[in-house]
């Protein structure tokens, strides 16, 4: 039972149950960081697919562009307002159905011939009189409005200004609320001010809209306020005042209930779903250039009537010069204006995105369901096996938001959710890991004195391993032996030897392991490594050739600095030189001792052959020397053969070779003609040839500049000439029988 509740209750599930919790609050207070996160979820919706624009009967707005075309041959705005008279009369002789102003007209016209009058100097009183008696462009305009079904624009105005802007012409607005709900104007956007059209102009008018845009907090548009409050009045959206307008409604109706806004109902089977603060949620479409008309155009009689003919209008403006840019999910810059044309354009094709209210219970199932998921899996059968879980979770959440906006236009956020779980399933895995680690870290602290690093790594990872036993592989091994060591040594005393030892053996060392190699032991000055095991090296015998190389050009720096250690310390110095050999084959590989003590090593005749070539360096008065196995894996390295030899131990006779250089050397022109003169050298020697031999010894003493080859020479040198005078005989095989190990 114990057990039981110790499982139950583990350390992983206790801290994911408080992970999971804070991640529940935090989708319940909605701080910004979630809130951005889940729009921005949306927005790449509506990037992957944007709603398609619809053909030119199905567009039910066309936007009649103050554009820069217009400017240029009109002037400046704000124009006369006579000249926005003449507009509005030629849009509805061409048929518009509506037409509504994305602008505002807040001040009397300057050209007004009242203010003419009473501005311009020289004029004469008569003039003054006919001057003032002139209706006002003003009136001009609003007499225009009246005959026609028109929407004043409104604007919201982010101070105060201390203007008295009067109650709303007409109240449009109807309220259908549950009971208990609070009131409307506690859900809605206030706004501090708001700047409305001259009185003359706004009495004339159907329809009173706020054509202000509230962007999100990054500066996008979203969502469409429906209505705003301002000194406790409700004024409507020009989008949601032309639908008004246009069928001819005298109110529109706003559903509420407890949590907040539902919809705006427009006639009896014609609603408009909103969020809980009354924000229309348009589903946008790229820019639409084709429902622009330049003003200019329409003033002139030039605009095609087919974009007219029906339409509602909205007149607005794409000009820079007049700051009506806006940024939606689907474009970072958007006149202001259209983005009224497509909200209507979405509600007259059924495209108007909805997020329903019980999105946030589905969302939060997701968070909890899947979240207990990982707390009660990734502890019980670990995270491989629940990985697969956790992506199905994932996936199907993501597929299944995707299908509802596909389909159903529907907004659910898979995204806060899946990142919930995704983390708890990182946590969970991370302290199982840690706790497992923990485990490796004491197995490691009880046998790391006495057992080899990768022997102690393989019982952390697995302590069922702490047997005997092993394997067969095919392997690379390095024997390195310092040459004159015992005469080196008589220089030192312990404390000073034992330090002489780590400054070479710790280099060496570095070479070894940085090359994927695994030191076996040390034994004394002698360094024995090798390659394939642990871990698996395909190219374990070039590793172990480059180490070779390596491990020589280190003896250069280090016996630098001994040199100097010797002068500050006025002693004699004996430069190190190490002799390496390098063979390759199978060999059994594995925990090898007794019940007691054991260690992780090699064992076979390649090994005991490895050995042999490394005491071979002295005898052909080279640096290194590799079998046959060994050179013939790395035949792309700058090779060179040296002798057949019988090593002691060994009744067959094996091929060796020296290693002069990695790949790039072994492309150089200087090592190719010493190659080529070389194997004339031992061609001629194991014909008897020995006259041919010496003239190919003289080839390449002359070429062997840059190559530790001059002692081999020597010895050949010493070789022919003996043979010279006794011949070995017809029987003789070419093979040298080693006197030494």
């Amino acid at each position: 039972m114990r057990k039981i509740l110790k499982s139950v209750f583990s350390i992983e599930r206790m801290m994911g149950v408080a992970m999971l919790f804070a991640m529940v609050a935090a989708y319940i207070t909605n701080p910004y960081p979630v809130e951005f996160l889940r729009l921005k979820t949306f927005d790449y919706f509506q990037q992957l697919k944007p709603r398609q624009i619809p053909p030119p009967d199905k567009k039910p707005v066309t936007i009649v562009d103050l554009d820069e075309k217009s400017l240029a041959v009109v002037g400046q705005w704000p124009w006369a307002r006579t000249t926005v008279a003449q507009l509005v009369e030629n849009l509805f002789q061409m048929g518009a159905a509506l037409v509504a102003f994305d602008v505002v007209f807040a001040e009397e016209d300057r050209l007004n011939p009242q203010n003419v009058a009473g501005t311009m100097k020289g004029l004469d009183p008569e003039t003054q009189a006919k001057l003032k008696a002139l209706p006002s462009n003003d009136s001009v305009l609003a007499e225009t409005i009246k005959k026609y079904r028109v929407v004043v624009g409104q604007s919201g105005f982010w101070e105060d200004r201390q203007i008295k802007a009067g109650p709303p012409i007409r109240r449009s607005v109807g309220i259908k609320s549950q009971e208990g709900t609070p009131p409307l104007e506690s859900f809605l956007e206030h706004l501090p001010d708001i700047v409305r059209n001259v009185p003359v102009i706004e009495q004339a008018a159907q329809g009173h809209g706020m054509f202000t845009i509230t962007p999100e907090t990054d500066g996008i548009v979203r969502r469409v306020p429906a209505f705003f409050v301002y000194n406790k009045d409700l004024y409507g959206a020009l989008s949601v005042e032309m639908l008004r307008v246009a069928m001819g409604r005298s109110t529109v109706l706003v559903e509420t209930d407890p949590a907040g806004v539902r919809a705006v109902r427009v006639t009896r089977d014609f609603t408009l779903p909103t969020d809980n603060k009354g924000r229309i949620w348009p589903y946008f479409s790229k820019q639409d250039k084709a429902k622009y008309v330049s003003a200019v155009d329409v003033l002139t009689g030039t605009a095609d009537p087919e974009l007219i003919k029906g339409k509602m209008i909205i007149v607005g403006t794409s000009a820079v010069g007049l700051l009506d840019i806006r940024a939606t999910p689907n474009e970072p810059l958007l006149p202001g204006v259209e983005v009224h044309a497509q909200l209507i354009e979405a509600v007259a094709n059924n495209a108007i995105l909805t997020r329903p209210h019980y999105a946030a219970g589905l969302e939060l199932l997701l968070l909890l369901g899947g979240g207990f998921l990982m707390i009660i899996l990734v502890p019980w059968v670990g995270a491989k096996w629940t990985l697969a879980i956790f992506l199905a979770i994932v996936g199907g959440a993501v597929y299944g938001a995707w299908y509802m906006f596909d389909t159903q236009l529907m907004l659910l956020d898979p995204i806060f959710g899946s990142g919930a779980v995704m983390l708890l399933y990182m946590m969970l895995t991370y302290v199982g890991y840690a706790r497992e680690e923990s485990q490796r870290r004491q197995v490691r602290s009880a046998f790391g004195f006495y057992l080899s690093p990768a022997m102690v790594e393989q019982l952390a990872e697995d302590p069922t391993r702490l047997k005997l036993g092993g394997e067969k592989k095919n392997m690379s091994m390095l024997f390195c032996d310092v040459r004159g060591f015992t005469t080196i040594s008589e220089m030192f005393d312990a404390e000073g030897l034992t330090k002489l030892i780590n400054k070479l053996l710790t280099p060496l060392t570095g070479v070894i392991l940085e090359r994927k190699g695994t030191v076996d032991k040390y034994m004394g000055d002698c360094i024995m490594a090798f390659w394939n095991a642990p871990l698996d090296d395909a190219d374990h015998a070039r590793h172990a050739c480059l180490s070779a190389l390596e491990m020589n050009a280190t003896m250069g720096p280090l016996n630098d600095k001994l040199a100097a250690e010797a002068a500050a310390e006025n002693r004699k110095m004996i430069p190190l030189k190490v002799g390496i050999g390098v063979n390759s084959g199978d060999v059994v590989v594995g925990n090898m001792g007794s019940d007691q003590r054991f260690d992780y090593s090699i064992l076979g005749d390649e090994v005991n052959l490895a050995s042999r070539l490394e005491g071979q360096c002295k005898t052909y008065h080279v640096d290194i020397v590799l079998g046959q196995n060994t050179q013939a894996q790395v035949p792309g390295l700058a090779t060179l053969e040296l002798d057949l030899i019988k090593v002691k131990g060994k009744t067959e006779a094996v091929r060796v070779f020296t290693l002069l250089g990695d790949e790039q050397v072994a492309q150089s022109p200087a090592y190719r003609d010493l190659r080529a003169a070389h194997d004339g050298l031992l061609a001629a020697y194991r014909a008897q040839d020995w006259t041919a031999a010496k003239a190919r010894l003289a080839d390449c003493r002359r070429l062997m500049d840059g190559y530790n080859m001059a002692g081999y020479y020597e010895m050949m040198d010493e070789r022919v000439a003996e043979f010279e005078q006794n011949p070995p005989g017809a029987e003789w095989d070419g093979v040298y029988v080693a006197k030494t190990k």
